[in-house]
C-alpha cells in the first residue's frame, strides 16, 4: 500500500471511489476494447446504483470511456460531450451476486465492431479491480504493466508466451491463468516489471491459438 491508496489521486469529483475509481474503470475498459467506444451499456451495482447521479459516477465512467484522465476538468460535462460525439451510453441499476458494493458491469461496442464485457469494482483511493472479462472470472488491478492474452487452452501455449518474454529479458512479477474448460477459451494475465516492446507484443499476437492481446501500461497513483 502506498500514499495514494490512502488519500487517493488528484482528481475531479467528490469521491475517490465514486469518481476517480469509476473513471479508471471506464479507462481500463476502453483500453481493453482497443478502439474508440461508440456505445456502452453500464450496469451499476450496490452503492454505485444508489448514488451515481449525486456523486458523478456516471460522468466519471463516461469520461473514462472517452480516454479522459481522473483530473480532466471536462469530466463534469462528459455526458454532454459523449452525446456530441454520437456515443450512446445507457446507465441503469443492476444486481451482481456477491459483488463489491462499488461494482460496474459494462458492455462496450467499438467503432470497428469489437465488443467487450467487463465487471470491475472501485475498491478505494481511486484503485480498481477487474473481476470478470468477457464472461471469465479474473482478478487484476491494471496498476502494473499488464498483458491480457486471450488464447486457446492448448499444451505449450503458456510456455511459448513466457519464452518470448524471457527472450526480451522481461521479468514477470505475477501471472494468472483462467480457462473455461480443458481445450476451451483461456486468458493469461501477466504483470511485468517493465514495458514490453511492440515487437514482442506482435510476436505474441502471431502465436497460434492467441486471438487477442491487450496491454495496460503501469499508472502512478
Amino acid at each position: 500500500m502506498d500514499l495514494f491508496d490512502l488519500i487517493g489521486p488528484v482528481m475531479v469529483g467528490p469521491s475517490s471511489s465514486h469518481t476517480a475509481g469509476a473513471a479508471r474503470i471506464g479507462q481500463t475498459a476502453r483500453l481493453l476494447l482497443g478502439e474508440e467506444v461508440v456505445a456502452a451499456d453500464v450496469g451499476l451495482h450496490g452503492s454505485f446504483a444508489k448514488t451515481y447521479h449525486g456523486h458523478g459516477t456516471d460522468r466519471a465512467i463516461a469520461a473514462g470511456l472517452m480516454g479522459m484522465a481522473v483530473d480532466d476538468t471536462r469530466m463534469r460535462h462528459s455526458l454532454e460531450l459523449a452525446e456530441e460525439r454520437g456515443i450512446r451510453i445507457a446507465f441503469h441499476p443492476t444486481q451482481i451476486r456477491d459483488a463489491h458494493p462499488n461494482t460496474v458491469r459494462l458492455s462496450l461496442y467499438g467503432e470497428d465492431g469489437r465488443t467487450l464485457t467487463m465487471e470491475a469494482a472501485s475498491v478505494g483511493g481511486g484503485s480498481i479491480r477487474v473481476t470478470k472479462l468477457d464472461g471469465m472470472n479474473v482478478g487484476f488491478s491494471g496498476k502494473e504493466n499488464t498483458l491480457i492474452i486471450h488464447h486457446r487452452d492448448t499444451p505449450g501455449e503458456i510456455a511459448h508466451v513466457t519464452g518470448l518474454l524471457a527472450e526480451e529479458n522481461m521479468n514477470i512479477g505475477a501471472m494468472q491463468v483462467y480457462r473455461r474448460g480443458t481445450g476451451g477459451d483461456a486468458l493469461m494475465v501477466i504483470e511485468l516489471d517493465g514495458k514490453p516492446s511492440a515487437k514482442v507484443i506482435a510476436a505474441i499476437e502471431r502465436t497460434e491459438g492467441v486471438s487477442d492481446v491487450s496491454f495496460l501500461e503501469r499508472r502512478d497513483g
